[in-house]
C-alpha cells in the first residue's frame, strides 16, 4: 500500500514541469502581440498625422450665427395693431406694428396749411413786383406831365399871361411827382429784394414752411414700422395697447439667408491657421451626411474673456491660466445653405484644412454694408406733398408755367 502511495506522489511531482511552459509560451506570445499591436497602431497614428492629422485643425465649439434686425419706433406713440408673430416670415417693407396716429395727423395738417399760406403770402410778393413797375410806369407818367406844366408856364411867364403863384404850384407839382416816383422806386426794390433771385418754390419763408410739412409728414408715416429686411420673426414682445418710445425693442427680424458660423479655436491651434482656408463643417441638427463647405473669412479681434461682461482680472493674485479660445468666423456656402437652412445658435462640427498658408492672421480693412431702403419712400412720399401743396396754392399763371418747366429730381428727405 505504501509503495502505491509513493508511486503517486512521484508522478505528481513529476507532472508540473511540462504544464508550465505552454503557460510561459502563451503569455509570451500575448505580450509580443501586445508589442506589435501599439507598434501598428503608433505607425498609423504617425502616418495619419503627417499627411492629414497636421493640416487640419477641428472644434465643436462651434455655432451658427447671424443678424438679429431689432425693430424700434422712431416716435413715440400707443400701438393699436401688430401684425406679425414669433416664427413667421416677413417680407421687406411689410407692415409689422402701427402706432395711433392721431396726434401726428393733426401736426400734419396744421404743417400743410402754413404752407399753403405761406404760398399764397409769397405769390403776393411777386404779384406785387408787377404793381410796382404799373406804380413806377404812373408815376414817370405824372412827373413827366408836370415838366410839361412848368414849362408851359414858364415859357409865357415873362408875357405875364401867367401868375407867379401858378409857376411856384407847377415847380410843386414837379417835386411832388419826382418824390412820387422815388418812393414807388423804393417800394418796388425793397419787394424785389424779397423775391429776386429765387422762385415761389425755392422762396425761404417756403422752404422754411416745406420743412415743417416735412418733418410732420415723417412723423405721421413713422407711426407704421415696416419690416427693414426679409426675415423670420423672433423676440416678440410689443402688445396691443401698449405705449413705445423711441428706441425701444419691439421685436427681432432674423434673416437667415446670410447666417454664418463662429468657431471658437483654441490658442495652440490658431499656428498654422489663415484667412482663406477651406472649411468641412457639419451640423448636429442634420447630422454627418449633410456636409457644408466654407472658408475662414476673419478671426475675433480678441478671446471671449477678452469682451467678457466681467472680464478676468488676472493681476490680482489669485490667477489660475486657462486656455483661451478664440473665435473664427466661418462663410458658409450660399447654395448648401439654402439647400439645408441653419437656425441661429445650432451647434457645428469645424474641420480646418490649413495646408495653404498663403493667407493672413488678419483681414484687409474691407467695407461690409447692411442697407434697408424701407425708410426712403417716405421722405419721397414727403417730397410729393409739398409739391402738391405748393402747386395748389401757387396763382394760376405761375402754376401752369411750373407744370410746364422741367421737373428736377425729388429730393429725399428719409
Amino acid at each position: 500500500m505504501s509503495e502505491t502511495i509513493n508511486t503517486v506522489r512521484a508522478a505528481a511531482k513529476a507532472d508540473p514541469v511540462p504544464e508550465t511552459q505552454p503557460l510561459a509560451t502563451k503569455r509570451k506570445q500575448l505580450l509580443t502581440l501586445l508589442a506589435a499591436t501599439v507598434v501598428a497602431a503608433g505607425a498609423a497614428y504617425g502616418a495619419y498625422y503627417y499627411t492629414f492629422g497636421q493640416y487640419h485643425q477641428s472644434t465643436d465649439d462651434a455655432y451658427v450665427s447671424g443678424n438679429l434686425v431689432q425693430l424700434t419706433p422712431q416716435v413715440s406713440g400707443t400701438v393699436i395693431a401688430v401684425n406679425a408673430d414669433d416664427t413667421q416670415i416677413v417680407k421687406q417693407g411689410a407692415p409689422l406694428v402701427t402706432l395711433d396716429n392721431a396726434d401726428a395727423k393733426i401736426a400734419l395738417a396744421d404743417a400743410e396749411a402754413t404752407l399753403g399760406q405761406t404760398v399764397r403770402q409769397v405769390s403776393g410778393l411777386y404779384v406785387n413786383n408787377d404793381f410796382y413797375a404799373a406804380t413806377i410806369a404812373q408815376r414817370q407818367s405824372d412827373l413827366a406831365r408836370a415838366n410839361d406844366d412848368l414849362k408851359r408856364r414858364q415859357t409865357v411867364a415873362e408875357t405875364g399871361a401867367v401868375s407867379g403863384e401858378d409857376i411856384a404850384h407847377a415847380r410843386d407839382a414837379v417835386s411832388s411827382a419826382q418824390a412820387a416816383l422815388d418812393a414807388a422806386r423804393q417800394q418796388a426794390e425793397a419787394n424785389h429784394a424779397l423775391t429776386d433771385r429765387t422762385s415761389i418754390e425755392a422762396h425761404p419763408n417756403v422752404q422754411a414752411a416745406a420743412t415743417k410739412v416735412r418733418d410732420a409728414y415723417l412723423n405721421y408715416a413713422r407711426n407704421t414700422l415696416p419690416a427693414p429686411v426679409t426675415g423670420y420673426v423672433a423676440r416678440r414682445s410689443v402688445q396691443v395697447g401698449q405705449r413705445v418710445a423711441p428706441g425701444s425693442p419691439l421685436m427681432a427680424i432674423v434673416p437667415l439667408d446670410g447666417v454664418w458660423v463662429d468657431a471658437n479655436f483654441k490658442e495652440s491651434q490658431l499656428r498654422q491657421m489663415r484667412i482663406g482656408q477651406p472649411v468641412t463643417l457639419t451640423a448636429d441638427v442634420y447630422g454627418s451626411g449633410v456636409k457644408y463647405h466654407g472658408r475662414v473669412v476673419g478671426f475675433s479681434a480678441g478671446t471671449g474673456a477678452a469682451f467678457a461682461v466681467l472680464p478676468a482680472q488676472n493681476a490680482t493674485g489669485n490667477w489660475i491660466k486657462v486656455v483661451q479660445r478664440l473665435p473664427a468666423r466661418i462663410q458658409l456656402d450660399q447654395r448648401e445653405l439654402d439647400a439645408h437652412p441653419l437656425r441661429i445658435g445650432l451647434s457645428m462640427q469645424v474641420d480646418v484644412d490649413t495646408r495653404e498658408q498663403s493667407g493672413a492672421q488678419l483681414g484687409a480693412a474691407v467695407g461690409t454694408s447692411y442697407r434697408t431702403d424701407v425708410f426712403a419712400q417716405y421722405g419721397t412720399q414727403a417730397d410729393a406733398e409739398i409739391a402738391r401743396i405748393i402747386a395748389q396754392n401757387m396763382p394760376a399763371k405761375r402754376a401752369i408755367a411750373a407744370s410746364t418747366a422741367p421737373r428736377k429730381p425729388a429730393r429725399n428727405a428719409g
